[in-house]
């Protein structure tokens, strides 16, 4: 066991996020999204909502701030889902765990080639349609002598 890693942040998904860079992009999708056909890696969590886990991985993941948004939702597809639940409840976590950050909309096919090229997308078991986000890891800064 370790000290001060979110329950949520199971060993492969440490794993994931330790091994990624700067730049980096990691989805966290819902139950619908097409994780194992567009995933390069693929890990699966059960029992947590795509919301609950973010806001777990934003507690151990810098975000990239030479980039317009570093945090991406997928955009609705038809104007009816504009005030998706999974949507409003992601939004408002980011805005809480990541204040002034800008957050994307991003088409769904976007989203989708996104997600092709993004070091890992973590599938959920949230049931709620655009419970989708992707973040853009950042950089750590360190000392001015290197340590």
């Amino acid at each position: 066991m370790l000290k001060s890693i979110p329950g949520v942040i199971h060993p492969e998904l440490l794993h994931i996020l330790a091994s990624m860079g700067h730049g980096d992009e990691i989805v966290i999708a819902d139950a619908n999204f097409p994780a194992a056909s567009v995933a390069k890696r693929l890990v699966r969590t059960a029992g947590i909502s795509a919301t609950e886990l973010s806001e777990a991985v934003l507690e151990l993941f810098p975000l990239d701030e030479y980039v317009d948004a570093p945090l991406g939702l997928m955009a609705t597809a038809r104007p009816e889902d504009a005030g998706a639940p999974a949507l409003k409840d992601l939004a408002a976590m980011l805005a809480r765990a990541a204040p002034g950050v800008s957050v994307a909309s991003i088409e769904r096919f976007e989203f989708y080639e996104r997600a092709r090229n993004a070091f890992a997308v973590v599938a959920t078991s949230d049931a709620r349609p655009y419970a989708n986000v992707i973040l853009t890891m950042g950089v750590i800064p360190g000392s001015a002598d290197g340590r």
